[in-house]
């Protein structure tokens, strides 16, 4: 019995479907609490929405019972209704980023099957998810989707935002779902606003003006752009009022700090060559990187076709290239500033790669790219498995051997997932292999952290053991790169700092907080006044540093590692 196209293509579909669901489920839901945070962004990003909670204000952001004003406060909101939901935990504050990652990687499968559907070709509910599976499968999105940062809830109103909008374009010129559309457009980028600033408006102003260019629809620029203007101000709005009620100064320091000194100045925040990017982009589009010619050679179809999945095409060419650009050319940069063009790529990578691919199962270019990145995921299994058993400069990655077979395991999987691909002459079987390599690698990483790396990222490792041992009446005091996790596990949002205030300056600089910022004279005052009821947190580096100006700790009555250690005065 011979099965029909149809049935064939339900078929793969639910077999895509399925691979994707487990995919995000083993990569970036299930192992979320199993590492303990970073400082100083997760602890951060814990504790302000554990602060927003406690001191019922969801207003003003606020660290260490100070104010914090470098970010809105959308993000904090997600964080606090996690923590509500879930509890304080290391699952709860990374949960935000991890679903705003799956909602990016669903609204990138509900646009191309949309544009399919369109173009009516039987196969577009494979080659959407398929889109899925290539952003989900990207390094720096798995990396970024599974920590406590901000980016991914940005990324995903930013391509909500933009898709929206592009779903408008397709709509009757006037119509009411034309106008629906781009108002749900402006609500996203109101929203992506809340989150991350004014940037919330650059990716989907450069892409989307460059795309109605390119369509010869620039009359469409000015008449489309009004209704999303208004929606994302309606949106913005509201917070945007109370907070200047609450802090007339918000504005002032937000334009300055947030925009000014920390793209453009000569002394920006992070800064970084304009190659920046560039040089590490294989790193960050891997695996896909070596896939990229096979898909380029298949779009160029694409780019001339007159359908809506051609336009589609077009918009994520425009959406990936402009704001890569616009991020290299600022000064300060961050490898999570890119994040908003992955879906694009993704878009491009799986559309690409399914006209390649599709017409007889085999292409030189994709098949040349999955030998590449099995010799290099082999070259890297390699090096692993020779600085692990014969160690470099005496030094070893693991102590464990569960830890090496793990990540061994995760590597060989790479290459052997690779191979396969290769090896394979059906295109959807190429694809989902190539997309599922990382799999066993994405799902190890999360308990194979080595030593060495917690110990000098992880605060909470030491912290831990005053967790429910430290009463109300102890006084803390803490470096500026411990402070906030000295708050999140210790429940405290009155810590001293000693030393420079680092992301604080801002919020301890203020008349009613300057007296929480202490240098080495007035926390030896403290220590001396308050013997026995005081604990010092701070890196190790400035424990060594301040031994001589501080009295000595109680005996035996500490917590210390490579990164950090705390002692009771």
């Amino acid at each position: 019995m011979t099965i029909g196209a149809d049935e064939r293509n339900t078929r793969i579909y639910a077999i895509y479907v399925i691979s994707v669901l487990a995919f995000f489920l083993l990569s970036y839901l299930i192992p979320l609490g199993a590492r303990p945070l970073a400082a100083p962004d997760e602890t951060r990003y814990a504790e302000i929405p554990r602060e927003m909670i406690d001191g019922r204000d969801w207003t003003v952001p606020r660290l260490n019972g100070v104010r914090y004003f470098e970010k809105p406060p959308l993000g904090y909101w997600a964080g606090a209704c996690s923590i509500l939901v879930l509890g304080e935990n290391n699952f709860a504050v990374r949960f935000p980023s991890a679903l705003f990652t799956g909602l990016s990687a669903l609204a990138l499968y509900l646009a191309v099957l949309k544009s399919c559907r369109r173009t009516c070709d039987e196969s577009g509910g494979v080659k959407a998810v398929s889109a899925a599976f290539v952003f989900l499968s990207c390094f720096e999105v798995f990396s970024v989707g599974n920590i406590a940062v901000l980016d991914a809830i940005f990324s995903f109103f930013v391509t909500a935002a933009v898709l929206a909008f592009f779903i408008a374009s397709e709509e009757g010129h006037g119509s009411s779902r034309e106008k629906f559309f781009m108002a749900m457009a402006g609500a996203f980028c109101g929203l992506a606003f809340l989150t991350k600033w004014f940037v919330a408006f650059v990716v989907p102003i450069l892409s989307l003006c460059a795309f109605l260019a390119w369509e010869g629809r620039r009359g469409d620029i000015l008449r489309m752009g009004w209704i999303p203007l208004l929606a994302a101000a309606l949106v913005a709005l509201p917070w945007s009022v109370l907070i200047h009620l609450r802090e007339p100064d918000f504005w002032k320091f937000f334009f300055w700090n947030e925009h000014i000194r920390r793209f453009v100045a000569e002394n920006a925040q992070h800064k970084e060559p304009f190659y920046f990017f560039f040089a590490a982009a294989f790193a960050t589009f891997f695996p896909w990187t070596l896939a990229l010619p096979a898909a380029l050679a298949g779009i160029r179809e694409e780019v001339r076709a007159r359908s809506m999945r051609g336009r589609l095409v077009r918009l994520s060419i425009c959406w990936f290239i402009l704001p890569f650009l616009f991020f290299s050319l600022c000064n300060g940069k961050l490898l999570t500033y890119i994040l908003p063009c992955f879906p694009p790529f993704a878009i491009i990578v799986s559309l690409g790669l399914a006209n390649t691919l599709e017409k007889n199962g085999k292409s030189t270019l994709f098949d040349t790219g999955a030998a590449c990145s099995a010799v290099i995921s082999a070259i890297l299994s390699a090096v692993f498995l020779y600085v692990q058993i014969l160690g470099y400069n005496g030094h070893r990655i693991y102590e464990h051997m569960f830890d090496t077979a793990a990540v061994s395991a995760g590597l060989l999987f790479l290459t052997v997932f690779f191979v396969l691909s290769m090896a394979s002459r059906n295109a959807w079987n190429k694809i989902a292999l190539y997309a599922a390599a990382p799999l066993l690698f994405f799902f190890a990483i999360h308990y194979t952290i080595p030593d060495a790396v917690i110990q000098t990222t992880s605060p909470g490792v030491v912290l831990q053991h005053y967790m429910g041992k430290s009463d109300k009446s102890d006084i803390i005091i803490a470096d500026g790169d411990s402070a906030a996790a000295a708050c999140w596990y210790l429940r405290r949002d009155d810590v001293f700092v000693l030393g420079p205030p680092g992301e604080l300056d801002y919020g301890l600089g203020r008349d009613d907080s300057c007296s929480r910022s202490v240098d080495e004279k007035a926390a030896a005052d403290i220590i001396r006044k308050n013997r026995g009821k005081v604990l010092l947190m701070a890196t190790d580096d400035n424990i060594r540093r301040w031994y001589g100006s501080l009295p000595r700790p109680l005996p035996a009555a500490g917590e210390s590692n490579a990164g950090y250690a705390v002692f009771r005065y």
